[in-house]
């Protein structure tokens, strides 16, 4: 799948719907979540192109345990049903 700053986007918006923040740090580190005192926190790589943060957006997101899709607006659930689909 090719990504796109659209699909970055939507990928973005699941991550806004399930409560997760997003942010793009400059450094020598791979991209990755973490849960520091309930604050749901994604760090990318800010050097990453668009393609690269998606992927990384998508590779955090499958990865993610006891997603709740109840939380996921009507777009951004069919987005990620698209998304489980081709991954499997």
């Amino acid at each position: 799948m090719k990504f796109t700053s659209t699909k970055k986007k939507k990928l973005e918006r699941i991550f806004e719907d399930l409560g997760y923040s997003i942010r793009y740090e400059k450094g020598r580190f791979n991209s990755g979540h973490c849960i520091v005192h309930r604050d749901k926190i994604v760090i990318i790589n800010r050097f990453f192109d668009t393609e690269g943060r998606a992927r990384v957006l998508l590779d955090i997101l499958l990865s993610l345990k006891n997603l709740n899709e109840k939380k996921l607006s009507a777009e951004s659930q069919k987005f990620f049903n698209s998304l489980v689909r081709r991954a499997q």
